[in-house]
């Protein structure tokens, strides 16, 4: 095995890392964590945290005497912390300290608490670092309760009071908000609540004063098992309890929506007709609001990427997905204008939606209710679109709403001052720019609206 094969984010634990070999992602133990593997293998730790779906599952490779090849149960799509909802969010966070509580009772603990060790799989939040659980020691505080605190409390407290946006600040901070930073954007009437204040505040006071205090004093802090998990508790019913204020005009958008009850049912009858027709099994919806459209396929659809820009709508399709049991969507949250970048050291540690997408290989992509606002809220001209939606997929499947359409005209509205710049947003010039880059399969317009639907097929 050559070092280019490790994966370019797995280099910070010394205990083993992960690799891609033929793009299979797989795990390689070194003999320092040899004691703590077979000590969880022995005790049939993985195996009860396997069916409790709280770690992803893994197979033995091969075994030598100093090196343990696994193989994790394989996750087509993986979405990063700035791309979940806040009810993902959450989730991610309940499920870390569930496994934390599930290892102390069995003798373990988490070294590391990090937002990026949980992934979405088959509708549910699942911890996918396999070398996170060590030996728990006696009297010892939580070696990831600070990680935890950055990366899980902090982010999600701070869009308790300033909106579901602020989660998106961790596409800055990889390594979790700073504790000074998180303390310092909290409102002033937070160091009255004695959670907040112990667990941020005071926490990072405690770190200010003390950051230069030598180590090994820094290590005789003491804590019984029963305070861990009264610590571990109060973290967890306080989490559960977090909710958002804010409200959005997409949550709610097909519940208002200008489409008549006759064009809704064509709509969704086009769609469906397209997918079957392109036999498509892996799509990505990247304006999917709540996945509604997505849920009219009757197609056999193995996985469903559905994005939004709008958190209240991804939230609500994340409830949908659990509830119905939908393990073959996966609700993420996507600024299209601004889609996540590759970040981490060298660029190279998280990366970017684009090249992700470029890896799962969508059969089709569905861009629905979505080019007006790239166009007239974004000022994306026709080629630049065009060219986007030619680097995910081989087929498009695009729904143009015409200048008469009634959010088309109050997007123009808004920009009445500016109305001569906008004279290009005409379903003749869209036509022209997409036929660069893509063949037209099938045009059909929508009845009762004012929208069109296309089917494009990327020219080789």
């Amino acid at each position: 095995m050559t070092n280019n094969s490790r994966h370019a984010s797995s280099y910070r634990d010394p205990s083993g890392h992960v690799y891609v070999e033929n793009g299979i992602i797989k795990r390689v133990i070194f003999s320092t964590y040899f004691s703590q593997y077979k000590a969880l293998q022995n005790t049939g730790f993985f195996q009860k945290a396997f069916q409790h779906q709280l770690l992803i599952p893994h197979e033995e490779l091969k075994v030598s005497e100093t090196e343990i090849h696994i193989q994790p149960t394989q996750i087509p799509f993986i979405t990063y912390p700035y791309e979940w909802s806040f009810q993902q969010y959450k989730e991610a966070a309940l499920l870390t300290l569930k496994l934390q509580k599930y290892a102390l009772q069995h003798g373990f603990s988490l070294k590391d608490a990090t937002a990026y060790n949980v992934a979405f799989f088959h509708g549910k939040a699942i911890f996918i670092d396999t070398l996170s659980l060590d030996f728990y020691k006696e009297n010892t505080p939580w070696r990831a309760y600070k990680q935890f605190i950055t990366h899980f409390l902090g982010p999600l407290v701070l869009a308790k009071y300033h909106g579901a946006d602020f989660l998106k600040t961790m596409t800055s901070f990889i390594d979790g908000i700073p504790l000074k930073l998180l303390s310092s954007l909290l409102p002033t009437r937070t160091k009255l609540n004695p959670f907040l204040y112990t667990n941020i505040h005071l926490l990072a006071r405690y770190e200010h004063k003390h950051q230069e205090e030598n180590v090994e004093k820094r290590k005789q802090a003491t804590l019984s098992k029963k305070g861990l998990f009264n610590i571990i508790d109060s973290l967890y019913n306080y989490i559960k309890k977090i909710k958002l204020k804010e409200q959005s005009e997409w949550g709610d958008y097909y519940q208002k929506t200008n489409y008549s009850d006759t064009a809704f049912q064509q709509k969704s009858t086009i769609i469906n007709d397209w997918i079957q027709q392109l036999n498509a099994k892996k799509i990505i919806d990247v304006g999917g609001n709540d996945g509604t459209f997505v849920r009219q396929i009757s197609a056999d659809i193995t996985l469903a990427l559905v994005g939004d820009i709008d958190n209240n709508a991804v939230n609500q399709n994340y409830y949908l997905v659990k509830k119905n049991k939908e393990a073959h969507i996966i609700p993420f949250t996507i600024d299209l204008l601004n889609p996540s970048p590759a970040i981490g050291f060298q660029n190279t540690e998280r990366f970017s939606f684009i090249k992700r997408v470029a890896n799962f290989q969508p059969d089709v992509t569905l861009a629905l209710a979505l080019i007006h606002h790239l166009s007239l809220t974004g000022n994306v001209p026709f080629e630049n679109s065009a060219q986007f939606f030619a680097s995910i997929s081989n087929n498009l499947l695009i729904e143009f709403p015409k200048r008469t359409d009634s959010y088309v005209q109050r997007l123009l509205n808004a920009k009445a001052e500016f109305k001569n710049h906008f004279e290009h947003y005409q379903i003749e010039n869209f036509e022209k720019a997409y036929s660069f880059y893509f063949e037209l399969v099938d045009k059909r317009p929508i009845n009762d609206s004012e929208r069109v639907l296309y089917l494009f097929k990327k020219k080789k």
